[in-house]
This record gives structure tokens, sequence and C-alpha cells, in this order.
């Protein structure tokens, strides 16, 4: 009834200092969301359907490093590496849900791109608000509905071997290793949502992109094709760092033995997406560094004494 997570390292000291180091980061990551959903919220000029695509992943964000973040400050700081089973079951099956949902949201972010750029004139009917918030609806239910099987498939194992789990939190393919019974089915339910919504999620994604840098290269002045690619080079950086390590971890993973290599690369998408994808969003661009002075504008009169 109670797992042992291996964790990043076994030195007392280094534990310590990475402490600081991942308290600073999901401080960060926690700040830099949530800030960009409250500028786009306040910000009418926000108000359109990639920003509200955008709300969506900060709020996968948010949700994705603190199922697993404030676990690992945890044991860095008391050195104790134990979580209880259906602990170790529910951090499992949060984290599978924002994994999910957070690919699915990347695909429809470049699907909404390709419709602006290829076809801008019937943009405002493609994305329309009801389109919006039934993609946004559908795509958290998807994800969950993928992390409800996987879960609900792992809890029909028996467990007698070692109860030492080597990573850093509860994942699915290192837990599954823990069982003395047949995995057959749980292995072929991982292959599965590892083709719908790590292979599939990334071919769609491509394909939109496909369409847009062929859309691109027809623009004839040089600031239209300076303003398209500003507006897609963000999301494009987010989603190739995103999708490689995610697609390495759950669909490559099989064939690899370095578990050391799999908790860095873990690390890439559980801990710093998080940080990196608001920072990209906001420095790359323009609208939103344009909401951000106003927000600052007004704190800064608020702040002045009323004469």
């Amino acid at each position: 009834m109670e797992i042992t997570l291996a964790g990043l390292t076994s030195s007392a000291e280094l534990q310590t200092l990475l402490f600081g180091v991942f308290a600073f980061i999901y401080s960060t990551a926690l700040a830099s969301n949530l800030l960009l959903i409250f500028t786009i919220c306040t910000s009418r000029k926000l108000h359109t359907p990639m920003y509200f695509l955008l709300i969506n992943l900060s709020l996968v964000n948010v949700f994705s490093i603190s199922v697993t973040t404030p676990k690992l400050l945890q044991t860095l700081w008391t050195h104790r590496n134990t979580i209880s089973f259906y602990g170790c079951v529910t951090q499992m099956y949060l984290f599978i849900w924002c994994v999910g949902t957070e690919l699915l949201f990347l695909s429809f972010m470049a699907f909404d791109r390709y419709a602006a750029i290829c076809h801008p004139l019937q943009y405002t009917v493609i994305m329309r608000k009801e389109v919006c918030i039934a993609i946004a609806l559908a795509v958290w239910v998807a994800g969950n509905i993928n992390s409800s099987i996987n879960t609900g498939v792992l809890l029909q194992l028996s467990f007698c071997n070692s109860n030492i789990v080597d990573h850093f939190y509860c994942d699915l393919p290192p837990v599954i290793k823990l069982s003395c019974s047949d995995t057959s089915l749980n292995e072929m339910m991982t292959f599965v949502a590892d083709v719908f919504y790590a292979i599939c999620s990334c071919g769609l994604t491509l394909t939109s992109y496909c369409f847009i840098l062929r859309a691109i290269f027809r623009i004839r002045s040089t600031e239209g094709k300076k303003k398209a690619f500003s507006t897609c080079s963000s999301h494009l950086i987010v989603v190739s760092f995103f999708f490689s390590s995610v697609i390495y971890t759950y669909a490559g993973k099989r064939a690899s033995s370095d578990y050391s290599l799999d908790k860095f690369v873990s690390l890439l998408y559980s801990v710093v997406t998080p940080v990196v994808n608001p920072l990209i969003y906001s420095l790359r661009n323009k609208e939103v560094k344009e909401a951000l002075k106003t927000i600052i504008e007004r704190v800064r009169l608020l702040r002045r004494p009323q004469v």
C-alpha cells in the first residue's frame, strides 16, 4: 500500500539545492501562467479564439506542474520518498489527463493558426464562439477519458513485486513494471493512447503547419511574411519542445534503458514546459506585451497618492 519514489538523486546536499531550484521554477510557473490568464481576460483586444485556447493551455500548465512538483518539493525537503499507493494512482491519473489535454490543445491551436492564415475571410465563421467552447470542452473530456481508462485498467493489476518506482513522480510505464500479473492489456491501451494523443496530434499539427508555410511563402510582401511568421513561431517552438519530449517518453521509451535520461526528458515537459510556455507566448507576442504594459500603467496610477 506504499510506493517508494527513487527521486532525482540520493545526495542530501544536492537535494537541498534542487529544492531551491524547483521551488523557484514552480512559483515562476504559477505566477507567469496566472498573469497571462489575467492579462488575456482583462484585455478586450485579446478576446479572440487564439487567446481563448491559450487561456486553456495556461490552465493545463498550472494543473500539470501542480500535480508533480509539490510532491517533488516535499521529497527533496524531508528526504522521504514514500507515497501511498492510491496517492500514486491519483497523481498518475491527473498527470495523464494533463498530458493528453495539452497535446490536443496544441493541435487545435495549430488548426486555429491554419484557419487564420489560410482562410482569413472565413476565420470568424470557422472559429466562432460556440465552436471554441465546444473544442475546449471536448479536449478536457477527451483527456479525462484517456486518463480514466488507463488508470482504471491499471487498478485491475496485482502488485506483489518491488514497490520502488524509478522516477520522481508516479508515471504509467514505471508503475506498470511493478505488477506481477499480465500487463498486455495495459501495454496495448498505452500504445493506443500513444498513437492517438502523441503521434496523431503531432501529425495533425505538422499538417496544419505545412499548409501554413505554403500560404506564407505565397505572400508577396516581406512585411506580411514577417507578421505571419511571428504569429506562428511562438506556437511552433512550444509544439516542437513538448511533442518531442512526450513522444520520446511514451512512444520511444520501451526501447530505452537509460532511466536517468528518462527522468531528464520527463522534467522537460512536466516542470520546464509550464514555465517556458507563458514566457514564449508573452515575450514573442506584441499584443500580449502591449496588454501587460497597459495593466502595469493602471497599477501605477492606482498606487499614486491622491491629491
